[in-house]
């Protein structure tokens, strides 16, 4: 199906926007069911939410008992202000996104001159690593020589979908771990392409999953690309709609199976809306909007919380809208589903970034070829971890690199995305206006897989995380309950904050990117120390020196 996908432009003000229409959101009128996510007050028996949500008029369709998170559905237009009147719910939030897949803002620039762009790749390993400077920055080249990853290791993918007809995602896909809590809607993705509308796993209909995927784990086998860690198994968690929206239920019950399903790390590159900051409180905001912002805000920390507590090592992506997290802008993008947005004074002490300002996650900042930080990349002392490569087109200014597509970042794609995107033809051949920016590689077999160029905190996060399943390949030890390697996040957190490479702040500290055609408001104030401040955190992800390297 088509994807709400509007390519050309790269400029956009929230690293929100390039969507061609917004779905909107049905309000409950009598006869009309309207789903909710309802998220059970703490300390709220499961037999007390459920009374709750009954007398409230709803209809409990499925429920998530560990972090007490339930899918509703009610024809009754008061449903949501009743749940959150009783003292057993937090509050009921309309089945509308929470999340967002931003490829728009990460889709390389048609416009963008088609020259190598960055700064060498790695030696030679798979045919197109040579264009991976990701790779080569964070030294995944060397450090497969002491260690590749180990099988015994997952990595959950909680994203849009994974195509594992890709055969450098094929060898090491893991159809029994992985699941669909995503089924598609036709108000949001269009009509099903399979009759129950739960695409079968292994496929993606928007690509950003199976581009994060790549870059995690593609295997080094001749063709294509290799990943940071290309050994490991990847899982595929369905939570985003193929249109590259992210809902409450699925995102929390992808968390949960992670969890119960023993995963070791998990990539989130995404973040949240139709609320750019989820508050408590915020006076701009009606009572029954707080509301829901308040029952998303605790069944995510939840969600998060059970992972971490589980054994699941936490990745996110910073987010791309050009702040620093501990000093937010006025919310002027909000909602930006089903009604019209207005300014939201952001307080930091009761407003959050979800996943990024959660609990226990590994925020992850954008570089670019030259390692300075993307000038769409948010930052800030207070929400970074670490940095890494996420490509910036505009990088290189004043050389022949600059605003080339070699910037970004080369991972897999699938197929039928392409198709829709006219950069491959209907015999999978890449047309004129994909030349440079796709590539196609087929084993002796015949089987092709494709590849193509993004950029964004979403391509940063999967460097990191696929440097933690190395940490996991090397320093783990046996799970004997199910099987595989595990480590404690917390140590896998120490050991990638110790060996990433410090990089001290700019001269003059306040990164200016005029130059690069950016308006003054991308302008950035690093603040902190070389081993740790609020661009890159404690340094850039260093693959090689994690797993024991110098």
């Amino acid at each position: 199906m088509r994807r709400r996908v509007v390519t050309g432009a790269v400029v956009t003000a929230t690293g929100l926007a390039f969507l061609a229409a917004i779905p909107g959101s049905a309000a409950a009128e009598p006869g009309n069911a309207v789903d909710y996510t309802v998220v059970a007050a703490d300390g709220a028996s499961a037999a007390e939410a459920t009374a709750a949500i009954k007398a409230a008029g709803g209809k409990i369709v499925s429920s998530n008992d560990a972090v007490g998170v339930y899918r509703v559905t009610s024809t009754d237009a008061k449903f949501g202000t009743k749940a959150t009147a009783t003292d057993a719910l937090i509050g009921a939030s309309e089945r509308r996104a929470i999340g967002h897949a931003p490829n728009q803002l990460e889709k390389v620039d048609r416009n963008a001159r088609t020259g190598r762009g960055g700064k060498g790749g790695p030696a030679k390993l798979d045919p197109l690593d040579s264009k991976l400077w990701g790779l080569a920055m964070v030294r995944a080249d060397k450090a497969r020589k002491i260690e590749s990853g180990d099988r015994g290791v997952t990595v959950g993918i909680l994203d849009t979908g994974l195509d594992a007809s890709n055969p450098d995602l094929a060898p090491h896909f893991s159809s029994k771990l992985s699941r669909n809590f995503a089924p598609d809607l036709t108000d949001v993705d269009g009509p099903c392409e399979v009759a129950s509308c739960v695409d079968p796993v292994g496929t993606d209909d928007n690509g950003h999953g199976t581009h994060v995927a790549g870059t995690i784990g593609a295997a080094a086998n001749g063709i294509g690309v290799s990943g940071i860690a290309p050994d490991v198994t990847l899982v595929e968690l369905k939570g985003g709609q193929d249109s590259g929206y992210f809902f409450l239920d699925p995102v929390v019950n992808a968390l949960t199976h992670a969890a119960d399903s023993g995963l070791d790390v998990v990539n989130m590159s995404f973040y949240v809306d139709p609320w750019l900051y989820n508050c408590t409180a915020n006076p701009a905001d009606s009572a029954e909007d707080q509301a829901e912002q308040r029952a998303i805000i605790a069944g995510m920390k939840r969600a998060l919380q059970y992972a971490h507590r589980k054994g699941v090592t936490l990745v996110g992506a910073l987010g791309n809208n050009h702040e620093d997290l501990g000093k937010p802008r006025t919310d002027i993008s909000s909602p930006d589903y089903g009604a019209d947005p207005y300014p939201r004074p952001i307080d930091n002490s009761t407003c959050w970034d979800l996943p990024a300002e959660g609990p226990h996650v590994i925020g992850v900042s954008s570089v670019g070829p030259s390692k300075t930080k993307s000038d769409f990349s948010n930052y800030g002392l207070e929400q970074i971890s670490v940095a890494a490569p996420g490509g910036w087109y505009r990088d290189g200014y004043g050389t022949d690199t600059f605003q080339t597509a070699g910037n970004q970042i080369l991972s897999t794609y699938p197929l039928k995305v392409l198709q829709e995107e006219g950069l491959v033809d209907a015999d999978g051949n890449i047309t004129a206006d994909g030349e440079g920016l796709v590539f196609k590689e087929c084993t002796k077999a015949g089987k092709c897989g494709y590849y193509t160029y993004l950029q964004g905190t979403s391509m940063a996060a999967p460097h990191a995380s696929g440097v933690a399943a190395l940490i996991v390949s090397k320093y783990g030890y046996p799970d004997f309950r199910r099987g595989g390697k595990t480590m404690a996040p917390a140590l896998v957190e120490a050991q990638l904050y110790r060996s990433a490479a410090e990089q001290a702040c700019p001269e003059p500290r306040l990164q200016s990117y005029v130059r690069e055609g950016r308006s003054t408001e991308f302008d950035a104030l690093c603040e902190g120390g070389k081993n740790f401040n609020g661009f890159y955190g404690y340094g850039i992800v260093d693959a090689y020196a994690a797993v024991g390297g110098r």
